[in-house]
């Protein structure tokens, strides 16, 4: 609908043109938003005083001239010029009514676009260090990416998740020695631990399992091969207790692209050389760096170290270009906040190779968790960091990413458990899924299907409010105002595409929920001695439905039909 009401402003504007009222020397770009007082109308644009200066006529006289051109359109109850040149709409009822008909209609695509164009995005989130759990900080990427993903696909991405494994470099040889460390010790000998080895209870627990399948068969084989087949079992087993804990969550990657074989194809060395030919590599104090300045860095960065180790740098732009050779026409990136520093060398390094903008990093801030108004520092099985496991073991997928997605990812994010856990208004998931509940059961009872357990509403509510559903009976100003809200989610879907903000959406759903609630405080459903008012309002009804279940599926959140 925001769609069609530009383009009936355009088309006013071009017919107000055409008859020689306004001389227009381009075709402007119509903005609307919506009033912050709902009775100035659903509508506002400022376009006639956009378009003064460039027509050489007073605002309002435009605005005037485009009110009288709208006037009679069937969509459109009002028109309304206010102020120096704004101009206020206001939707008609049938138009209202056109919205509910598109979203049931649409079902599970309303709100969808063509914005993306089709155009391949890749989002890389998560992307843990493969040596141990993930901490609740990880917990809130995956529920961004995923849920962007998700919101990309629905505007018109074609969208493909990917866990990046840095499972190359020095940390996974600490992580090998580490290990042994403790399958020692579980065979009785007294081990030194090195100053920078892994000390987490899960790194007892990996040992632990080695004991047991094989006992002390590893005791005696030389240092350096049992190091290595203890860094290859106990990746393997991080990567596989990540990807379970991820899945979970309803987090399923398309791909899972390791480190190692960057090195083994010999690709940095490759992307080192692309860079020189292009002039932005050169050799300095034995070491090979990358003209970052050149790109607005503060300062070059070393790709190759004089001792022939290459960075994390050099393997990251390595690892974006083989993103590029892939075909992706734009790369987002979802980093953890202490790798704020890092964008500028990235970005830098992207359009060396010749792909300006086409990366983008989204940094997501920390997140404190909090019990009961008390700040939660350990948890209370290993006395060690909350883990993002525990986390979802205690308050389930649904609250975990429904509070992971309620702020924007450039603040820090206050995570309450007890919260998360409560039944009742309060808790803003539980809100949400008790509107899309009461919804079915008021479906299921108009069916006569309320005791039946197994009642699907997706299946019979389409039997008990068919398409052809007389929606004119809608009138009451709550049945508007769920109707208005119903009708905001295309214009939501595509901010929270365009800006990487999914967090807009539980807005929405909540404020969806809200109308909804009050539209059934107000308006009877149900009536028998209103049969043409009791369709139309099940029709509203279950359209809400689809709008919710939609929401809560970009969100990752299921939709439960009882609670």
């Amino acid at each position: 609908m925001r769609e069609h009401i530009a383009h009936l402003i355009s088309q006013a504007l071009s017919s107000a043109a055409a008859d020689g009222v306004l001389a227009l020397p381009e075709a402007p770009v119509v903005e609307l938003e919506h009033p912050r007082d709902p009775s100035h109308g659903d509508y506002a644009t400022n376009v006639a005083m956009r378009l003064a200066k460039a027509a050489k006529m007073p605002p309002r006289a435009i605005a005037e001239a485009i009110a009288e051109r709208m006037a009679g359109d069937p969509d459109v109850a009002s028109v309304d010029v206010a102020g120096p040149g704004f101009i206020n709409i206001r939707l008609s009822d049938e138009a209202l009514r056109t919205v509910v008909r598109e979203a049931r209609e649409q079902g599970a695509s309303y709100g969808g676009s063509d914005l993306g164009r089709g155009e391949r995005l890749q989002v890389e989130f998560v992307s843990a260090n493969p040596t141990g759990p993930m901490h609740v900080g990880h917990g809130r990427w995956a529920a961004l990416g995923d849920s962007l993903a998700r919101v990309l696909t629905h505007a018109g991405w074609d969208v493909q998740r990917e866990f990046y494994i840095n499972d190359a470099g020095v940390q996974m040889d600490v992580f090998a020695q580490s290990v042994t460390g403790r399958y020692l010790e579980l065979a009785g000998q007294e081990v030194e631990f090195g100053e920078n080895w892994y000390r987490g209870a899960y790194i007892t627990e990996i040992a632990q399992e080695i004991w047991d399948a094989d006992g002390p068969r590893w005791v005696d084989v030389p240092a350096q091969e049992r190091e290595l087949a203890f860094r290859e079992r106990a990746y393997k087993q991080v990567l596989d207790h990540l990807r379970h804990v991820l899945e979970g969550m309803g987090v399923v990657f398309d791909v899972w692209f390791s480190e190692r074989t960057l090195h083994e194809r010999g690709e940095i060395e490759a992307a080192i050389e692309r860079l020189r030919d292009a002039g932005y590599v050169y050799d300095a104090e034995g070491a090979v760096w990358f003209r970052s300045t050149d790109f607005g860095d503060d300062k070059d960065r070393v790709m190759r170290k004089a001792d022939g180790e290459y960075t994390y740098f050099a393997a990251d732009v390595a690892y974006h270009l083989d993103k590029l050779e892939r075909g992706f026409g734009r790369i987002v990136d979802i980093w953890g906040a202490d790798h704020h520093g890092y964008v500028k060398r990235m970005e830098a390094a992207v359009a060396a190779l010749g792909r300006p903008r086409a990366l983008e990093v989204v940094i997501g801030q920390l997140v404190n968790l909090f019990r009961g108004g008390e700040l939660v520092r350990m948890s209370k099985r290993t006395g060690e960091m909350v883990t993002f496991e525990e986390l979802l073991d205690e308050v389930g997928p649904d609250a975990a990413r429904y509070f992971f997605l309620r702020r924007s990812t450039d603040q820090p994010l206050d995570f309450d458990v007890a919260l998360a856990k409560e039944q009742s208004a309060e808790n803003p998931v539980y809100y949400v899924q008790y509107a899309h509940a009461r919804i079915c059961s008021i479906l299921r009872k108009a069916a006569g299907y309320e005791t039946d357990a197994a009642a699907d509403a997706r299946t019979f509510a389409r039997e008990l409010v068919p398409e052809t559903t007389d929606l004119a009976p809608l009138a009451d100003p709550a049945e508007f105002a769920l109707v208005r809200k119903i009708g905001e989610l295309p214009e939501i879907v595509e901010v929270a595409a365009r800006r990487r903000e999914p967090h807009r959406l539980t807005h929405y759903a909540e404020d969806l929920a809200a109308s909804f609630h009050q539209f059934y405080t107000v308006c009877r459903v149900v009536d028998p001695a209103e049969p043409a008012l009791t369709a139309a309002r099940l029709y509203l009804v279950d359209a809400t439905r689809v709008v919710l279940e939609t929401v809560l599926g970009l969100l990752g959140v299921s939709a439960p039909q009882r609670m």
